[in-house]
């Protein structure tokens, strides 16, 4: 895998800075970039840098986060299960969602895989050129497969997108009617693995840096009535939040790269939830000492508050924490 390097996370910030939440050029400099190139995959000895750079795409645009980070999942997925590199000049997504109602179904067929049925929730699907998609097998396990979204029987949906965040982030069905896949790992991989974990970590730095932008504004408000009292104590609480987030994201990549990480459901719902906690505070600063002027006239300001709200919406507060407690056997960790 290419190394590494600033060449292409820079691209990707400046095409970030202008691109004014639309996709396209964000998706361009990603066709350009070799893979490797963006940021370094999680467990690398690196994975703070890897959050880092996640957090400064999000604090230059929300929208640029939302694009880059599942693509660099599905990279580091690829390395982990030691399958082939993405091809250059090629875009990924990572389509695990799944509804009831709406179910891929995976089958071999003469020496090879194909996909059946109806996949919801799939972000960017009529902009990438390949996707990883979680399927259940015959036997009823989930598996993960890639899938070219070219191939035949590949069909992305009209998606009733009404989103006022993320507008451009369209995430719609996409229908399988006989395609061709390849396996990603065995029955159960990736949702068993622990870089599963890292992921979700992962998507944690992208909304703790989309705060930063507002946290600056809220600075700025205090430095032109330092005698508000009430203003102050809310510039010093959202600092305090976000420190605490930035301290929890600081810690999980160190424990990452030395593999003292017991249980890593434990630590990614931890950091999450602290971080989303943080992601509301900051949102709740905007509404409250910002007020309506910022969030109406601001166009920046207001989008990127939109953009945040619905990004973190992915964090499901109270499930997300009763599942936590589902993995706590003895308590906090000795300290």
């Amino acid at each position: 895998m290419e190394q590494t390097g600033i060449a292409g996370i820079a691209a990707y910030l400046e095409a970030a800075a202008g691109c004014g939440g639309r996709v396209a050029p964000l998706v361009e400099v990603l066709r350009a970039t070799p893979p490797g190139a963006l940021l370094p995959p999680p467990g690398s000895g690196r994975t703070a840098e890897r959050f880092r750079g996640l957090a400064r795409v999000a604090a230059v645009d929300v929208t640029a986060a939302r694009v880059i980070e599942p693509h660099l999942d599905a990279v580091a997925i690829l390395a982990e299960a030691d399958a082939p590199e993405p091809e250059p000049g090629t875009t990924w997504g990572v389509f695990a969602a799944e509804s009831p109602r709406d179910v891929v179904l995976a089958q071999p067929e003469q020496g090879r895989w194909v996909l059946e049925g109806r996949k919801p929730w799939c972000s960017l699907a009529g902009r990438l050129t390949s996707a990883l998609v979680t399927a259940v097998t015959p036997d009823g396990a989930r598996r993960m497969f890639a899938v070219s979204m070219g191939a035949p029987g590949v069909t992305v949906e009209p998606a009733h997108w009404v989103a006022r965040g993320l507008v451009d982030v369209v995430s719609g069905p996409v229908s399988f009617d006989r395609s061709p896949a390849r396996s990603v790992g065995g029955n159960g991989w990736y949702l068993d693995r622990p870089g599963f974990r890292w992921g979700a970590i992962g998507v944690a730095a992208c909304w703790w840096g989309g705060c930063l932008p507002i946290v600056d504004a809220l600075i700025a408000r205090t430095r032109k009535r330092p005698d508000d009292a009430i203003l102050a104590a809310r510039a010093g609480e959202l600092y305090r939040r976000l420190d605490v987030g930035r301290l929890a994201l600081d810690d999980a990549a160190a424990r990452i790269d030395s593999g003292d990480v017991p249980d890593a459901a434990v630590l990614a719902h931890a950091v999450r939830g602290t971080v989303a906690d943080a992601v509301v505070a900051t949102l709740d600063v905007a509404r409250d000492v910002l007020g309506p002027a910022a969030l109406a006239f601001d166009e920046s300001l207001a989008r990127r508050c939109a953009d945040l709200e619905l990004y973190v919406s992915q964090y499901h507060r109270g499930r997300d924490d009763a599942s936590l407690a589902g993995h706590l056997a003895g308590g906090l960790p000795a300290w």
